[in-house]
């Protein structure tokens, strides 16, 4: 799926709240990434295989941003009963195997989703400071050959908040599987 000119959040929106259990065992709201300067968030889940493509990009990512104050926090909002292994028991296991160096919460009732106007995962979403919307959009432009990445889009916005410029691209098209919603 491609998302472009869906996006319910535009550049200089707020950050809608939120307060979710995480893999952690604890529960994690907006507030508490409060001190880092900027703020990714990924709409991810456990099966769609456009995000186990990017898993191992998004670990990397984490790691290296997070010694420069960047914050990435992953939420997955999928149903369920049509994809149990997207459950919150597969969740922590999964962010266990892989490694996770993010935060990884369960949006249960859909709400935060809703809130952002998520349409697919992986879909990514980086705040500014004062937690208003400098980027949306994918990761970068090759799914399945991280060696032939040409563009780095996510990266690239965030070496653009960082450095105090306007992010030279805000927008760009998610391309993954489209959010599973509760019937």
């Amino acid at each position: 799926m491609e998302a472009s000119g869906l996006y319910k959040l535009n550049p200089g929106d707020r950050a809608p709240d939120f307060s979710l259990p995480g893999v952690d065992g604890r529960r994690h709201a907006l507030s508490d990434y409060a001190s880092k300067p900027a703020l990714v968030v990924v709409f991810s889940c456990n099966h769609c295989p456009y995000v186990r493509a990017y898993e191992e990009r998004m670990i990397g990512f984490a790691l290296a941003y997070e010694p420069r104050g960047v914050a990435m926090v992953a939420i997955n909002s999928n149903e369920t009963t049509r994809y149990p292994e997207d459950d919150f028991p597969h969740m922590v296991s999964r962010a266990a195997d892989k490694g996770y160096t993010f935060d990884y919460l369960r949006d249960e009732d859909q709400s935060v989703a809703h809130a952002y106007g998520a349409v697919c995962t992986p879909q990514f979403m980086l705040f500014d400071a004062d937690r208003r919307l400098r980027y949306q959009g994918r990761f970068d432009d090759e799914k399945d050959h991280p060696e032939k990445v040409k563009e780095k889009y996510l990266e690239n916005a965030v070496e653009d908040l960082l450095a105090g410029r306007p992010v030279a691209k805000p927008v760009t098209r998610a391309i993954g599987c489209s959010i599973k919603w509760n019937a």
